[in-house]
């Protein structure tokens, strides 16, 4: 490990290695350090992704694809179900990854294109010059090193604790993390080419439960919840394993995790002198679905590439890099951040009556676009009073 680097990346699953990736490739000298003795574990994500979402950044590979998607489902509170289907060519939608595998498969092509990469290492606190980040001082095995840096990206996860030791407020409300919960089942009856996601206040109170396959007989069966939602006997797992015990009585049991996701809206700024915050660290998921991974890559590739340019310029300055925040928020993926947090917040005032309702009255969807927007679009039709009770937001969804 050297003294001192162009860029500092502080963690290393889908953000971290993106930005590691694009800065080594624009011929920045990288330093990129996860506090994990291996990458991609232990996996704490339900793992789906789309189709075009993953291809913008890394070309398909079935070595870390766990299966393939056509299709999707979603069951009301009182069991009626939406179909969601595609007429896209060939059908595919999106996967289901490996993280082990994927997450790995992004590091490696981060140090090949000229990262130096170290596991089991942790930055324990910034390097803080006249209020400037000027580094970290990184922790392995004991031993602790005072890296210097032009650019620090902290892509630390949703537990994110660099960018508050830089002064910035990463606060959650606890009513806005997601309480997660999730097994790998496997020897279960389930539509191998199918999501399902079930909504109600009885099976996920403000939140919802998914079935992610991974092959023809196994899948990511998890839970998210409102943490406010959560508490003793009636906690995520509780949850979860009520279902399981009725979905799945003979499923077998070969991995669970539990963890946190955050459903609030970004961080109110997401620079400062000599810091980029990428990914989950930047409160970047989306509030909708919790879905991170491209939302990860997206601002991972975006904080490299401002840091180059930035660098290169000579002026890595709060205000220089204000072109990472504004870039991100005037994407389609920032748009979407900003609209699917005020639909979340409707929906989960919704009573399950209300939610039967919406999803009786469209029983299969064939969909040009397998997004968010456009199944919201497609309820819509058929239920206009929801336009009036969406209100101001209504206008962005026509």
């Amino acid at each position: 490990m050297k003294s001192r680097y162009d860029v500092l990346v502080v963690g290393g699953g889908p953000a971290g290695a993106v930005a590691a990736r694009t800065a080594a490739k624009k011929g920045l000298s990288v330093c990129l350090v996860e506090k994990r003795p291996a990458i991609g574990a232990p996996v704490r994500c339900a793992e789906g992704i789309g189709r075009e979402a993953l291809a913008e950044f890394v070309a398909p590979d079935k070595r870390w694809i766990s299966a393939e998607m056509t299709g999707a489902a979603i069951v009301a509170p009182d069991g009626t179900m939406m179909k969601l289907e595609s007429n896209l060519a060939g059908n595919k939608v999106g996967y289901i990854l490996d993280r082990k595998v994927f997450d790995r498969e992004l590091v490696w092509q981060a140090a090949d294109a000229g990262s130096d990469v170290f596991v089991k290492t942790r930055a324990t606190a910034p390097i803080m010059e006249d209020g400037v980040v000027k580094g970290a001082k990184l922790e392995s095995c004991g031993t602790v090193t005072d890296v210097k840096s032009d650019v620090v990206i902290a892509a630390d996860g949703v537990e994110a604790k660099f960018a508050r030791w830089c002064g910035i407020d990463t606060t959650v409300p606890v009513r806005e993390i997601m309480s997660g919960a999730q097994y790998v089942l496997t020897d279960i009856d389930i539509d191998p080419y199918s999501t399902v996601f079930y909504l109600g206040n009885e099976v996920a109170p403000e939140g919802y439960l998914w079935i992610f396959p991974k092959g023809a007989r196994s899948a990511n069966v998890g839970i998210g919840i409102s943490g406010k939602k959560s508490g003793t006997g009636h906690r995520a797992k509780d949850y979860l394993d009520k279902f399981v015990q009725k979905t799945f009585p003979e499923g077998k049991m070969i991995e669970f995790i539990v963890g946190g996701v955050s459903v609030c809206p970004p961080l109110g700024c997401t620079v400062a002198d000599g810091l980029i915050i990428a990914g989950d660290a930047a409160r970047v998921v989306d509030p909708l679905t919790g879905g991170g991974i491209y939302n990860g890559m997206f601002t991972g590739n975006l904080a490299a590439s401002v840091a180059a340019d930035c660098i290169s310029k000579g002026d890595t300055g709060k205000k220089a890099l204000m072109a990472y925040d504004a870039g991100w928020r005037s994407s389609k993926m920032g748009r979407a951040i900003a609209r699917n947090y005020h639909i979340k917040e409707y929906l989960i005032k919704q009573p399950d009556e209300k939610l039967n309702a919406i999803i009786k009255s469209v029983s299969k969807l064939n969909l040009t676009e397998f997004s968010t927007i456009t199944l919201i679009k497609e309820i819509m039709k058929v239920n206009p009073k929801l336009m009036v009770e969406l209100g101001a937001l209504a206008a962005s969804l026509r």
